[in-house]
């Protein structure tokens, strides 16, 4: 796990919660509670729930059983660990610790079930997500968190170098998928998340799982993959074609990786996120493929795959240095081809920095 600044963090949270007229902050296991105090149990039906007022300490409230756990959490000597037993009812353990009506802020990971009991606990209580006060803390990483990311992107770039030092002719999507996943564990990464491999007319389809279908000459192959390093994700993809090129796949490709240019130039602290999608949406609309162009630019990474802010028409998020997201436009054609180029950058004091470095043109692999 990473060093971190967990009561710094925690105190953070608790300032821009009475910013926001908030009553408390109420977080279950998720990243959002590693984030704050370096602790990650399994979220079960016996919660485990963080709650941080503006002017009190922090508490966790945990299961007994799991209480020399919490005990050993990174923030353990900056919070009240208050355990309960099952013949306990930890909702109002809550209550008690909030204390009367307001608006309490909720991790958007919590169980349903814990919610509602905690709305029985406390009646006449507003309920709102907790995404505006930890979810714009978490979008801005601090220098550790930009080297994990850089880490794994590099590990990512060198999985996929490794990858097309061989013949993908012939391989079935499957098993290329099985061996980039080998490749990132091999070059560094803890987990291999996802592995999309599409080749012909599967790659058509953004979030294609891979099939037994096999790979063939002019397939177009669109590579999407990542997975952690010290919790934190990589995420980039590269279409690559097997063979020449038809005019319409070096066509489709050129346009798309105009518009991820164009969208990572647009990069730069003190404007709106929907800006660079809007860069990229306007390559694509311009060279007739608008309506093929079926997602967002890109989404926030870090300790969640996606993760606040979106590069996506109406997110208003203001950018600044620290935050990191995807740049990912893509075509994708029914029935016939698709196409995908993906980076995570990150927004520096004057532009961005782009964590991928693999070449970002129509590859040719046997």
């Amino acid at each position: 796990m990473l060093p971190a600044d967990h009561r710094g963090r925690l105190r953070e949270a608790g300032s821009r919660l009475a910013d926001v007229g908030g009553s408390a902050l109420v977080i279950a296991p998720s990243p959002d509670l590693r984030y704050l105090v370096g602790y990650e149990p399994m979220p079960l039906e016996r919660p485990t729930l963080l709650v941080v007022t503006p002017d009190g300490s922090p508490a966790l409230i945990v299961p007994a059983l799991e209480r020399p756990l919490a005990a050993e959490a990174a923030a353990a000597d900056a919070i009240e660990l208050i355990e309960w037993r099952d013949d306990d009812d930890p909702y109002a353990l809550v209550a008690s610790r909030i204390g009367g009506a307001g608006t309490v802020f909720v991790g958007d990971r919590i169980w349903g079930s814990h919610v509602l009991s905690l709305q029985h606990a406390m009646r006449g209580t507003t309920w709102t997500s907790a995404t505006p006060v930890v979810g714009a803390m978490r979008a801005r990483k601090d220098a550790a968190e930009l080297d994990a990311l850089r880490r794994a992107a590099a590990a990512a770039d060198a999985a996929l170098g490794d990858l097309l030092t061989d013949p993908l002719n012939g391989r079935t999507e499957r098993g290329v998928a099985g061996t980039l996943a080998e490749l990132l564990l091999a070059r560094g990464h803890d987990t291999a998340e996802f592995t999309i491999v599409a080749s012909g007319p599967n790659a058509a389809s953004p979030h294609h799982e891979p099939t037994d279908r096999r790979i063939g000459g002019g397939d177009a192959v669109v590579l999407d993959f990542g997975g952690t390093v010290d919790g934190y994700f990589s995420d980039t993809t590269r279409t690559v074609v097997v063979g020449e090129p038809d005019d319409r796949l070096r066509t489709v490709h050129a346009v798309v990786m105009a518009a991820q240019r164009a969208a990572t130039d647009a990069v730069r602290p003190g404007i709106e996120i929907q800006a660079i999608d809007h860069a990229a949406r306007r390559v694509i609309d311009e060279a007739g493929f608008g309506d093929r162009f079926i997602h967002r630019t890109g989404h926030g990474i870090g300790l969640d795959l996606h993760e606040p802010p979106y590069a996506a028409t109406g997110d208003r998020t203001i950018l600044e240095p620290g935050m990191t997201f995807s740049v990912e436009p893509g075509i994708y054609l029914d029935g016939e081809l698709g196409v995908r180029i993906e980076d995570i950058v990150a927004v520096t004091a004057d532009g961005v920095e782009p964590l991928n470095t693999t070449s970002r043109d129509l590859l040719t692999v046997a």
